[in-house]
Formats: C-alpha cells, sequence, structure tokens
C-alpha cells in the first residue's frame, strides 16, 4: 500500500485509477519481486565473494558426481531439511531455489552492476508479463 501510495503521489495518478501501469511506468518492482531481488543479489555477491562470511556459507555450488551437461550451468545446491515448513524459508534454500531458476546469462553476469540491471529487467518483465 505504502508503495501504490508513493507511486500515486509521484505521478499525481488519482485513487480510482489503476496502480499496475503507474508502476510500470515509474519502472518499480512490486514488493515480492523487491524481495526476490535482494535475495538473488546476496546470493551473487556471496558466490563472488563480496558477502560477509556468514552469508557465503549458506551458498554452495552444485557438484554433480560425475560428467553432466548440467555442471557448466552455474547452480546451486539445494540443501535439504528435516522440516519442510521452516526449511523453505532460510536464505540458503530461498537463494539457491531461485538461483537455479534465473537464466544462465544473468547468473554469469561479469559485474554487480550489470547482474543488479539484468535480474531487475528480469524480474520486471517476468511480473508484469504475468499480470497482463
Amino acid at each position: 500500500m505504502v508503495q501504490n501510495t508513493a507511486a500515486r503521489l509521484v505521478l499525481r495518478v488519482s485513487r480510482r485509477d489503476h496502480i499496475t501501469p503507474s508502476l510500470k511506468q515509474l519502472h518499480w518492482l512490486p514488493i515480492k519481486q523487491r524481495a526476490i531481488y535482494k535475495i538473488l543479489l546476496l546470493a551473487y555477491k556471496a558466490l563472488n565473494g563480496m558477502a560477509p562470511e556468514y552469508i557465503s556459507d549458506l551458498v554452495e555450488l552444485y557438484v554433480p558426481t560425475r560428467a553432466l551437461r548440467s555442471s557448466s550451468e552455474f547452480r546451486l545446491s539445494i540443501p535439504s531439511y528435516a522440516t519442510k515448513f521452516y526449511g523453505k524459508r532460510s536464505l540458503a534454500y530461498a537463494a539457491a531455489a531461485l538461483w537455479n531458476t534465473l537464466p544462465i546469462h544473468i547468473r554469469r553476469a561479469s559485474s554487480t552492476s550489470m547482474f543488479k540491471s539484468q535480474l531487475k529487467t528480469h524480474l520486471f518483465i517476468q511480473h508484469f508479463n504475468q499480470s497482463v
């Protein structure tokens, strides 16, 4: 609600008008996509040595036991947990699951700024193409 109100203030849109076109115009991600963006940015920084050690310890690259085509896709191993409910809420699980769904060109971004730009564009297109 706060984000929608801010968009209405910035663009001077009436309360009766739909907010989605305004969010598109401002190129603002919805709150759920922003959370996904933050998780994936933490994963990228952890993999590239830019995150604190306690976060870097949560993510690890998937290394298959034998030669597979997927071994060059820069995937993360998804940890298993005893409890389904709380395990899937952990940063290690969420980061790995979301990371593995990203296209390979985003996972292999050469710099943080390029990763941020490609990720935001990907999430933006993914959300607004689904809601149309």
